[in-house]
């Protein structure tokens, strides 16, 4: 059990969680502009650049193989994270129009857009003493297929929502995104060695690239006037939406799972990858995506339901974990 509470506290609110709160707080009183703001843009595109690079280095391409014979799991995964969940996405953005506005609902339906993660979906997993290899390699593969998926599934339903998306803005996101993940596949042999060596760069990469995003987006938002025109209210109902679209996937993951004949150990993994949504791919893509005024609100439902999401996967992994201590043999 220490291990597991261990693990359990890296999801908790924590230092980065904090750094993300400290990160809007800053942009709120003193936000980048003018030329500054331009340079700053420019340095968070490399950095961006540079983490989808690190992340094609690090991945396994035998992981990725071995784990597709398991293509039940993994489909199943990928329906709800790119069936149901822009379905809920439609259902949240038109059936709710009076209680989100118009950059809320865009955010949500962005939201239910986006890939599985894959750390946090392996660590509940593992802790949960799930399919841990399934779930890297449907976790990857969520993430694999969201680099090309979410900007398509984005431009569909803005069509359909009344909203822009332009063969630009998917272009773009193969450039900044998709190119250096591709190079650091390609070099991933001559580089395995040292990323191994160097695992952590990977993480401070990650979480600085995505502070930098956040914060050049919420600049730019706070000088467009995005706390004037956001009301606490507003930011209330945000967090219920994202509590009840969670509860939602979460019923769903764990009942179909069970229907569907899955073993204990595939459900775990099923439950956690298919309930996750990834900021870390979600807000750089933000920032290719949408006009830079309009970020800073969009990615509030995504910062949102990642919090809410890290907290009650701790506590069900938390229940997962101490069924298994009190029935190890229980595997159905």
């Amino acid at each position: 059990m220490t291990n597991a509470s261990a693990e359990l506290k890296r999801f908790l609110p924590d230092p980065y969680s904090l750094a993300l709160l400290s990160t809007v707080g800053l942009a709120s009183v003193l936000p980048i502009q003018g030329h500054s703001a331009e340079i700053f843009s420019a340095l968070t595109t490399l950095a961006v650049a540079l983490l989808f690079f690190l992340n094609g280095a690090k991945l396994s391409r035998q992981a990725v193989i071995a784990g597709v014979t398991h293509w039940r799991l993994h489909a199943t995964v990928t329906a709800f994270t790119y069936v149901l969940f822009p379905l809920l996405g439609v259902l949240i953005a038109w059936g709710l129009p009076d209680l989100l506005d118009e950059s809320m609902a865009l955010g949500f339906l962005y939201l239910c857009c986006l890939p599985s993660t894959v750390q946090s979906s392996v660590a509940f997993t593992s802790i949960a003493k799930g399919n841990v290899p399934a779930a890297i390699c449907s976790a990857t593969l969520s993430n694999l297929v969201g680099i090309a998926l979410t900007p398509a599934l984005v431009g569909f339903l803005l069509s359909a929502h009344g909203g822009v998306a332009g063969m630009d803005a998917v272009l773009a996101i193969v450039k900044q995104l998709l190119l250096p993940f591709a190079l650091g596949q390609i070099v991933r042999p001559w580089v395995a060695h040292w990323m191994h060596r160097h695992a952590k760069l990977v993480t401070y990469v990650d979480r600085g690239s995505i502070l930098m995003v956040v914060y050049g987006a919420f600049s730019e938002a706070v000088s467009g006037g995005l706390w004037s025109s956001t009301p606490p209210s507003s930011l209330a109902m945000m967090f219920v939406v994202a509590a009840i679209l969670l509860a939602i996937v979460l019923a769903a993951t764990t009942f179909i799972s069970l229907r569907l004949g899955f073993s204990l150990p595939d459900r775990i993994a099923i439950i956690f990858c298919g309930s996750k949504k990834s900021m870390a791919s979600g807000v750089p893509m933000a920032s290719i995506l949408f006009p830079a005024a309009s970020v800073g609100s969009i990615v509030l439902p995504v910062m949102i339901f990642h919090q809410i999401q890290l907290m009650a996967c701790a506590w069900i992994a938390r229940r997962f974990a101490a069924q298994h201590n009190s029935d190890p043999d229980h595997s159905t």
